[in-house]
């Protein structure tokens, strides 16, 4: 399917691996010049470098800022004033019971994973109305309806990213901009890969063995029973992204596996 995308810039945050990364791929088959970022600039060249390989012709370009500060957000905005695409991608997780969670854990997680979108869409939403088109995207979790006892700080970030999202498709009601969040479940990236394995290790068994015991114990309700790809993820973001996704707008998009149990 032709999602009509060139011509569109977008910018993919946190977007060095994982489903980021993914998400940058994904835009770049449909024709957008895609900005990537990360924290720290060896990441950011090395992502522009792998994604070159792949895309010689494509429009790729990287801003290395830390997105949890405000001036992160600042030195991205100046160096990317206008943006047709902003994928909210940046965030972390911490295992951590809930007792033991400090305020600067609340508060780390909260500047991480909800002020950085906040930051960024309150910018580009500005010149995504005066062209009268947009696509505003928040990378939620299924952990913001079903969160996880082990990071409840965790599950309140991904929650608050459902309520800024649909709050900002109200106010740009009527308009060709549309704002989004999509809800992934487990998902196969660097961070789960490194779990596997060490709990693999830990327990004298396969990666594939451990991965059937987490789905059998941790998350039960996966209609999917396996991690999600990043790509399988990025794919939908992609269609969000796109002409195509035109009346979905203030919606909580689930792409889970199926581990929440509700079909609302």
């Amino acid at each position: 399917m032709d999602l009509s995308l060139n011509g569109k810039t977008a910018l993919v945050t946190g977007s060095t691996a994982g489903i980021g990364f993914a998400i940058a791929r994904g835009l770049l088959e449909q024709g957008a010049a895609v900005w990537v970022n990360g924290r720290t600039s060896d990441r950011v060249q090395r992502a522009i470098a792998a994604l070159r390989h792949d895309f010689p012709r494509a429009e790729i370009a990287g801003i290395a800022a830390d997105l949890a500060t405000a001036e992160g957000a600042a030195q991205t905005t100046g160096t990317l004033p206008a943006a047709d695409i902003l994928i909210n991608n940046l965030g972390i997780y911490q295992l951590k019971p809930f007792a033991e969670i400090t305020d600067q854990d609340w508060i780390g997680l909260f500047e991480v994973n909800v002020l950085s979108g906040i930051r960024l869409t309150r910018h580009y939403v500005t010149g995504m109305r005066a062209r009268n088109w947009g696509r505003i995207l928040f990378i939620s979790s299924e952990s913001a309806t079903n969160v996880p006892a082990d990071m409840i700080h965790y599950g309140m970030t991904k929650a608050a990213q459902l309520a800024v999202s649909r709050g900002v498709a109200e106010i740009v009601a009527g308009t060709n901009i549309t704002v989004n969040a999509v809800l992934p479940g487990p998902t196969r990236s660097e961070g789960v890969e490194a779990f596997v394995e060490q709990m693999a290790k830990a327990k004298g068994i396969t990666a594939e063995q451990a991965e059937a015991q987490f789905f059998q114990t941790e998350r039960p309700t996966s209609l999917l029973k396996r991690f999600a790809r990043v790509e399988e993820v990025a794919n939908l973001v992609v269609y969000l992204s796109s002409p195509a996704a035109s009346a979905t707008t203030g919606a909580a998009v689930r792409v889970d596996g199926g581990v929440v149990q509700s079909i609302l």
